[in-house]
């Protein structure tokens, strides 16, 4: 045997310098690679969470300014304007009006953690119990919508951009265009007109009839989950047709926007190179499409979706007025109208909170959807 096959182990079986031996297990991770990954994500949860208290604690600053600075006196809105000056400086020393503004917020952050944002003057009830029991119906409404949304307007969008300037695409724009354009309460009082006043196919304003009026047990305040839950399919029939029209105008609002910018996000990757080279594979369009193109715009279109929910959370306010549906939108309008700062305050922080919450929930999945952004 040569010295260059003894060198080799070629004669002997021996296996070449630095070749780790057959059935080795995998290294484990280091200690120290774990501990860092470890150290990341509690500085990415820790920078998250302050981030949301510190988004929260701004809100609730913006919500006091706007409470001190409009013309309204909230003393004389609790007391009334026949009551003495000593009934009024009572109530103005009840209410810490007379403590700094500092103390006076403080104070406000301490109520509105309890959940405690005052009574309604307009209703005389708190304005916590007022919110428990318009707000559901705000969800259900905005929920329905943003599912019309985003079920048709995500698969619109993404066969717009796969089939860009074909007759799809062009009647994509054209409802996008449209959606963007039109008023929504002139579309609500249309489709009344037609649909209820002339075809009579669906209820009229309002959640419900008045035969089916407070029959169903609130369990969650959504009355198609409710009337599910009761057992009771003529309220549900009744409760689909009063919600199916507003929560479809809704619906198409969002649909334009969702499907403009699905349709924007699929270009740019429909334009990309591993597109290009996933076709040259021979893979098939819809795999290319659906399978390639289409994951690597979730993480943004997740952020679309909750922007469009949380914009039919508190942009429905005209929706709700034309159909008279007792929610959140048309109880603020009532309470901006009567003065009724409380109720305003205690509205606008709940919409708020619930922009954070969608922001935080969406933050979240990014970080199911795309490891890298954890």
């Amino acid at each position: 045997m040569s010295q260059t096959d003894t060198a080799s182990g070629g004669g002997q079986g021996l296996p070449p310098a630095n070749t780790p031996p057959a059935n080795t297990p995998p290294k484990a991770e280091a200690p120290s690679h774990r501990g860092a990954r470890l150290r990341r994500r509690a500085r990415s949860l820790g920078g998250l969470v302050l981030s949301l208290a510190l988004t929260l604690l701004g809100l609730l600053l913006i919500t006091f300014i706007i409470g001190r600075v409009m013309p309204i006196d909230p003393v004389l809105k609790v007391v009334g304007e026949r009551a003495t000056q000593a009934q009024y400086d009572a109530a103005y020393q009840a209410m810490g009006l007379d403590k700094p503004i500092w103390q006076q917020f403080l104070r406000y952050v301490s109520e509105v953690l309890r959940g405690d944002f005052g009574r309604s003057i307009s209703t005389g009830h708190p304005v916590s119990e007022d919110l428990k029991r318009v707000f559901p119906a705000t969800v259900e409404l905005a929920t329905l919508g943003t599912l019309i949304g985003v079920c048709v307007g995500v698969p619109l969008g993404v066969i717009a951009a796969a089939r860009r300037g074909g007759w799809i695409d062009q009647i994509a724009r054209v409802l996008a265009l449209v959606g963007y354009s039109m008023p929504i309460f002139w579309l609500g009082l249309m489709g009344l007109l037609l649909f209820y006043g002339i075809l009579g196919w669906i209820g009229g304003p309002g959640r419900q009839g008045i035969i089916y009026d407070g029959m169903v047990p609130t369990v969650t305040g959504m009355i198609l989950i409710d009337s599910l839950i009761a057992g009771d399919w003529g309220a549900f029939r009744d409760a689909f047709s009063h919600i199916v029209l507003p929560a479809s105008l809704l619906g198409y609002f969002s649909l334009a926007y969702i499907s403009r910018m699905t349709r924007s996000f699929m270009l740019e990757q429909l334009s990309s190179e591993y597109v290009t080279t996933a076709r040259v594979k021979g893979l098939s369009e819809a795999r290319v499409v659906w399978g390639h193109a289409f994951r690597n715009i979730l993480v943004p279109l997740i952020t679309v979706i909750a922007l469009s929910f949380g914009g039919l959370l508190e942009g429905s306010v005209l929706t709700e007025i034309v159909f008279s549906w007792p929610g959140i939108g048309q109880y603020i309008t009532k309470a901006l109208l009567a003065g009724d700062m409380n109720a305003v305050l205690g509205g606008t922080v709940l919409v708020g909170a619930c922009f954070v919450g969608l922001n935080l929930i969406s933050d979240l999945l990014y970080r199911v959807l795309d490891p890298r952004a954890s």
